[in-house]
Parts: C-alpha cells; structure tokens; sequence
C-alpha cells in the first residue's frame, strides 16, 4: 500500500550537471535528492505518535539504484518505516525485543483501530519544502564546484 510520488525532470538535470564535470553530476545530485528526502523523513519523525520511540529511530532513508550494463540507470530515495529483523538487528544500544513493524497500523488503522497517519501527512505538508531543499543543494554543489574550478582544482 506503498505511495510512490516522482519527480521529473531529473535525467536531463544530470545530464546538464555531467556537462559541468561528471563528479558534480553524480555527487551533486545524489546529495540534492537526499537532502529533499531527509526533509520527509524528519517531518515523518515529528508527526509520529511515541510510545517507546523506537518507531521514530525507524523512520529512515533508503536509496535503491538500478544499474543495467555497469550504467545507472535510475537512483531513488524512499523515506520509510524499518520493522521485522532489520529492525531488531539495527544497532547494539537497541532493545531486540522493540519491533516497529506495527507502523502501518498506526498509520492506515484497523478494524478496532483509528488510523494516525504520519507518514502520508509528512509527504504532502513538506512536498514543496524538499523540492526547495534539493534546488538549495545543487545550488550549494555548483557554486562550491565553481569555485574549485576557479582555483584550478
């Protein structure tokens, strides 16, 4: 029942963006697209209801790439909610016993539950603030990349 929103436009940016150098093409846009995504994620963070908090530590970023013939096809930043033993195995200082997969009953309810969204909220209240936080990072990527060329770097 996942939502999958895209933007477009990207593949002719990282083509304009190879022509700048093929370093600030993959990077720079890699970091933009992150940073959009990490403004879902944190908003996803704050709207989550707490109980023990471990749904919050859970709401993370994910990239997936497709590569087809050693060539990248498409790159993705999804924004979800980890649970099952991924979860339980994240990191030393977690309790093994706290378990996030109940996520998506807080957010789509049960027949003796109403649902609480927080992720589908995240997304279409912060929308337009991550499509701002990626044009502010490619920015911040091409004027530092031309700086260094200016510098012979």
């Amino acid at each position: 029942m996942a939502d999958t929103k895209n933007l477009t436009g990207f593949k002719e940016l990282a083509a304009s963006l190879k022509a700048l150098g093929p370093r600030l093409g993959k990077n720079g846009l890699r970091a933009a697209t992150s940073a959009g995504a990490a403004v879902i994620r944190n908003e996803a963070r704050n709207l989550a209801p707490v109980d023990t908090g471990e749904m919050k530590k859970d709401i993370q970023i994910k990239r997936e790439r497709e590569v087809r013939g050693g060539e990248l096809v498409t790159a993705r930043y999804s924004v979800y909610t980890r649970g099952g033993k991924r979860s339980r195995l994240a990191g030393k200082a977690r309790n093994i016993h706290k378990d996030s997969f109940y996520w998506k009953f807080i957010e789509f309810g049960t027949a003796k539950m109403g649902a609480q969204p927080f992720m589908v909220p995240a997304f279409e209240t912060k929308k337009e603030t991550a499509v701002d936080a990626i044009g502010e990072k490619l920015d911040e990527r091409i004027q530092k990349h031309a700086a260094d060329l200016a510098r012979g770097q």
